[in-house]
C-alpha cells in the first residue's frame, strides 16, 4: 500500500457545502483521468477542534484535493479548486509554479501531457 501525505494549511478551511461542491468538481477530473487509465485519490479532510470547556466539538472542513501518484507512489500531481475563482489549481511534480485551469478536461490533458513528458 502506498502512503500519500496530504498537506493541511491554516487557510484552507471551508464550509461543508463548499467542500462538497469542490469534491464534486474534483470527482469530474478523477473520472476523466480514470478513463485514460490514470489512478488518483480524492482526499476529503475534516478537522475536529477539541475544546477544554467540554462544549461541542465543531468540525472544520478542509479544501479537498485530488492526488495523482505514479506506480512508485510518488506524487505526480495535485489538483485543488481555487477558493475565489473556482478554477482548478494544478501542481505538477518537477515543475515550478501553479497552473490555473478552468475546464476539467484541460486539467486531465495537462496531467496526461506531463506523464508523457516524464516517460520520454
Amino acid at each position: 500500500m502506498t502512503e500519500v501525505h496530504v498537506e493541511v494549511y491554516e487557510d484552507d478551511e471551508v464550509t461543508k457545502e463548499t467542500a462538497e461542491e469542490y469534491g464534486e468538481a474534483l470527482a469530474v477530473v478523477q473520472r476523466l483521468l480514470r478513463a485514460q487509465g490514470i489512478r488518483s485519490c480524492l482526499f476529503r479532510t475534516i478537522s475536529l477542534k477539541l475544546l477544554g470547556s467540554g462544549g461541542p466539538h465543531p468540525y472544520r472542513w478542509r479544501t479537498p484535493e485530488l492526488v495523482v501518484a505514479n506506480s512508485r507512489g510518488s506524487r505526480d500531481a495535485t489538483v485543488r479548486v481555487g477558493p475565489r475563482s473556482g478554477c482548478y489549481f494544478v501542481t505538477i511534480r518537477n515543475r515550478t509554479g501553479l497552473e490555473t485551469v478552468r475546464e476539467p478536461q484541460k486539467v486531465a490533458d495537462l496531467i496526461l501531457a506531463s506523464r508523457r513528458g516524464s516517460a520520454a
